[in-house]
């Protein structure tokens, strides 16, 4: 039930060569022969599972193409890993980073391998769960953010890692023009919902670390208790910024019961399953034991959902342009057209 791996896209290889120098370079008692493979989820950073000996290793690095100018940021990254390693017990250990792009030509860092199960968008076989343990599960993974949330940022280290004010601002506009810059031909214009996300804009609620991309399957679960949450993964997103800003980011990916087919079609995690908590029973969740009073969460329900459309479309860019040749990026287009539609009407619903 532990995340598989694969034999490596086409275009995605590594220099074996030049990762195992690396490796004897900056890893004490590293042993060969090398193996390395790919984990094949995510649409953003790559990460591969490198085999050495007897010894586990995940590499990240950037994806190939055009990316946005803040993205991708590998030091960033390490950085985000290590200062939260003393806080926040779910943080993978980070083992070497390199910053010399005449290795494999970019920026990449190697942590340890938490080994463990992630949830997808069904649970993994032989993995049964009753409507007990989903909802504690539930609970579990939705404290964890909480407790990210409630870390001493300043006290970590973390001060100078973003900038709290104006910080609803900031997304909100950086949103939208990265949204009008990666636009393609075929793409929706999203005017309206921009339009409203601008006049909508609320001030920040407060200011924590948050986690910019937290769901089940950046979860890790350990394999003899799988209600228990013992890893955090892809941090690639953090900064300091408002919390309901991050929990509406979660709450993009929470397809439940009830919703429109082709929301469910796009689920990517088991948030369906009985026991699981509703996305209203989540704010409220969050809510309550976070202490935050607010009278709606529809900004932030938009935002979350918008800010998915922009990143899908920042990955159908490269795909439209032949920059990758992962072919599951093409659909993108098809949620990207319908889900215009659905945050129109879900701001037509809306009670600003």
């Amino acid at each position: 039930m532990t995340d598989p791996t694969r034999p490596v896209r086409e275009g995605e290889e590594l220099d074996l060569a030049a990762v195992e120098s690396f490796l004897e370079s900056e890893i004490p008692g590293y042993e060969g022969p090398l193996e390395i493979s790919q984990f094949p989820s995510g649409a953003s950073n790559l990460t591969y599972l490198v085999k050495a000996s007897d010894r586990e290793m995940v590499l990240r690095r950037p994806p190939p193409g055009r990316k946005a100018k803040t993205a991708h940021d590998m030091s960033r990254e390490v950085r985000v890993l290590t200062a939260l390693a003393g806080v926040y017990p779910y943080v993978p250990k980070v083992l070497a980073f390199c910053d010399d792009p005449s290795v494999i030509g970019c920026d990449f860092y190697l942590m340890e391998r938490l080994d463990g199960i992630i949830l997808r968008k069904n649970l993994p076989r032989g993995l049964r769960l009753s409507r007990e343990d989903t909802e504690r599960l539930c609970h579990n993974v939705v404290d964890r953010l909480i407790d990210l949330h409630s870390i001493d940022y300043r006290a970590a280290g973390l001060s100078d890692l973003g900038k709290p004010e104006g910080y609803v601002r900031r997304q909100i506009d950086g949103w939208s023009r990265r949204y009008v810059d990666a636009r393609t031909p075929n793409a929706p214009s999203y005017d309206r919902v921009m339009k409203w996300l601008d006049e909508k804009t609320p001030p920040e609620v407060g200011a924590c670390v948050i986690h910019g991309d937290y769901r089940f399957d950046n979860v890790v679960l350990n394999p003899d208790n799988p209600l228990e949450v013992i890893g955090v993964l892809d941090w690639e997103m953090a900064t300091i910024g408002d919390p309901l800003m991050d929990l509406g980011n979660s709450l993009a990916y929470w397809m439940q019961r009830g919703d429109p087919i082709l929301l469910r079609i796009m689920r990517l995690q088991p948030t369906h399953l009985k026991g699981m908590m509703t996305r209203d029973e989540v704010v409220d969740y969050y809510c309550r034991k976070t202490g935050i009073e607010i009278e709606t969460f529809d900004f932030y329900r938009i935002y979350g959902l918008f800010r998915l459309v922009v990143i899908m479309q920042q990955i159908y860019y490269r795909y439209y342009h032949r920059q990758t040749r992962n072919k599951r990026f093409g659909r993108f287009i098809y949620l990207i057209k319908y889900l215009e539609g659905y945050l129109n009407r879900l701001i037509d619903g809306s009670l600003l």
